[in-house]
């Protein structure tokens, strides 16, 4: 055992497992995949001679041995990043002004925590985040307006970067006692007759609309609201029916104040990613942005799964 190296690779490990409870969704918090994280386990243990994870468990549990190492990870990863990140301000400076497009509406009740956590180790960077719907927000990203951009749409574009945030569920809210509230999921003709709550944004930027009910031809009527809680309390008065992320109603669902239920058999994903001008991609203080984002959200928010940029 005194010949075996301890790597960082394997205390972020760990401490996936350990936060994600079990191989499969630790493999997707790290972008790996689930047999490249079950070949890491396997090598570690091996070279340690002990068993680290109770793989019968559900959730997955650390034994003792695990649970040491986590403690290991707790106080040396912190300390890591913070060296790392010290090093990068020595590097390229630790301050700018990093001016931030959102345009999704519920982004906010994610995105406020994270830039709290992010000023702590950044204070010399100015955030700034520009208000109101934005049509084109790649577009102030490309004529230096803003300097990152919170998007669901990665489509690529010459002098812009792309970095995947997370995946979630898009649910369909309905009130309580409603008729459809017996089915397992819905399908498009289950919202023909009724109306359609949603936020004020062109139809093209509604999942729900673009990828499900136009396809199959189905347009119910269209009622809008700028906030979420609005949206909800009109749900819960049966004035129509809504599809908002998983994450953004779960303290409501809690609660019975509506009910949900997936849209068609294998639900309703969407994903949201970082766009940044290429040439600042490299700026640590924007990288590690993202980087606080992307952690933050994970351990805030329930029921995400990573997002992947296609090639």
């Amino acid at each position: 055992m005194n010949n075996t190296h301890i790597e960082l690779r394997h205390l972020r490990l760990l401490q996936a497992v350990a936060e994600a409870g079990g191989l499969t969704a630790a493999a997707e918090r790290l972008h790996l995949t689930q047999s490249a994280v079950s070949h890491q386990l396997k090598s570690l243990e091996a070279a340690l001679g002990l068993p680290l994870v109770e793989r019968a468990a559900r959730p997955a549990q650390l034994t003792a041995a695990g649970r040491r190492l986590l403690a290991l990870a707790h106080a040396a990863l912190p300390q890591v990043d913070a060296a790392l990140r010290d090093l990068a301000k020595l590097k390229d400076g630790d301050a700018g002004e990093l001016r931030i497009a959102v345009e999704c509406h519920t982004c906010y009740d994610w995105l406020m925590p994270a830039m709290d956590s992010y000023r702590d180790v950044w204070p010399g960077v100015e955030l700034d985040l520009l208000g109101g719907f934005q049509a084109d927000p790649i577009a102030l990203l490309l004529e230096q307006q803003a300097d990152l951009v919170v998007t669901s749409d990665p489509t690529p574009r010459g002098g812009v970067t792309y970095a995947p945030l997370f995946g979630f569920e898009m649910l369909a809210l309905l009130p309580p006692g409603h008729t459809l509230a017996t089915k397992k999921w819905l399908l498009p003709r289950d919202f023909a007759e009724h109306t359609l709550i949603t936020y004020p944004v062109p139809e093209d930027r509604l999942d729900l609309v673009r990828r499900v009910l136009a396809p199959a031809g189905v347009k119910p009527p269209r009622r809008e609201a700028q906030l979420t809680v609005a949206i909800l309390q009109l749900v819960a008065s049966r004035r129509g029916l809504a599809a908002l992320p998983a994450w953004a109603v779960a303290p409501y669902l809690e609660r019975g104040y509506v009910v949900a239920r997936p849209i068609g058999k294998h639900g309703l994903w969407a994903e949201l990613h970082v766009a940044v001008r290429s040439a600042d991609a490299g700026r640590a203080y924007l990288a590690d942005f993202i980087d606080t984002v992307r952690r933050d959200s994970f351990a805030r928010l329930p029921g995400l799964r990573p997002a992947i940029i296609q090639p």
